[in-house]
């Protein structure tokens, strides 16, 4: 296994060109928050620590074996790796165009920089300059989505085929058993082939967990751009309830998370196997 190499503000985990044709990528784990972020806050750091998928790279880190793995650690109050780089925020960004992107993230606050964040409103006590907002999609998403790309190519060329699981958490949603614990984002069938996701679906149910196709996460901009089945890459969003796998507090790992990695890990191996052909028996041998 690779030792982890450092992008602008992401780790990469094994090789570059992969040795199977799944790719794992990590976009909203960030906990390294800079001072610059620090100071330009309204609300205590806590406040947007919410925006994080709570600790879903240990999970990732746990889970993989030999698939290349993308974690950025820089936080999603920074820059959001799930948003177009044209969803600026007119609100708190001096260099948005007056009718930006208008995704509906971007109309509730969570674009490109977020602006609110549940519970807590406005998060900000300043606008960011044109300048700042550059340099972070040229120091950190730019970057991201270069290597995220390459390793899909070259995954693909290998195997000539290539699957992107693109790993998150989700807050609970209800009570366990009445509400879907796994969420599958695949634009609505646009950027992955039906067959991964219903591996995925079987996995899942297989372990007993409910899980839903596209509601209420149909996947961001992160499958959105690199799903092409159509030239064989793949790419599917994956949410996990965080209760699945951390404490009651939903800060640390909970008694969970075993298990949560073991079906991760499951979920990994059965893409893989339905990329390379294999049926459903083999992968689970």
């Amino acid at each position: 296994m690779a030792s982890p190499s450092f992008g602008a503000s992401f780790q990469s985990f094994g090789d570059p060109v992969p040795l199977g044709p799944v790719v794992i990528s990590v976009p909203h784990g960030g906990r390294a928050y800079p001072s610059d972020l620090v100071a330009a806050l309204r609300v205590p750091i806590a406040a947007v620590m919410g925006l994080e998928d709570r600790l879903i790279d240990r999970v990732g880190m746990a889970a993989r074996g030999d698939e290349p793995m993308l974690v950025q650690h820089m936080p999603r109050a920074w820059i959001d790796l799930n948003r177009d780089e044209r969803e600026r925020d007119p609100l708190i960004d001096e260099g948005a165009r007056m009718v930006p992107r208008a995704s509906a993230k971007l109309r509730s606050g969570l674009g490109l920089v977020p602006r609110r964040v549940a519970g807590h409103g406005d998060i900000w006590m300043r606008r960011f300059t044109d300048a700042e907002i550059v340099q972070r999609i040229e120091a950190d998403h730019r970057p991201y989505h270069h290597a995220l790309a390459e390793r899909l190519a070259a995954a693909r060329t290998r195997f000539g085929v290539a699957v992107l699981l693109d790993l998150h958490s989700m807050p609970p949603l209800g009570a366990p058993g009445l509400v879907p614990r796994i969420v599958i984002g695949d634009r609505h069938g646009t950027t992955a082939a039906t067959r991964f996701v219903r591996r995925i679906e079987a996995e899942a149910r297989g372990g007993g967990f409910p899980v839903t196709r596209n509601a209420p996460y149909a996947g961001g901009h992160i499958v959105e751009r690199h799903g092409d089945p159509r030239r064989g890459i793949h790419a599917i969003q994956l949410e996990l309830d965080r209760s699945l796998y951390l404490d009651a507090a939903l800060e640390a790992p909970g008694p969970g998370f075993d298990a949560t990695v073991t079906l991760v890990r499951r979920i990994l191996s059965a893409l893989a196997a339905e990329a390379l052909g294999q049926p459903a028996a083999m992968a689970a041998e």
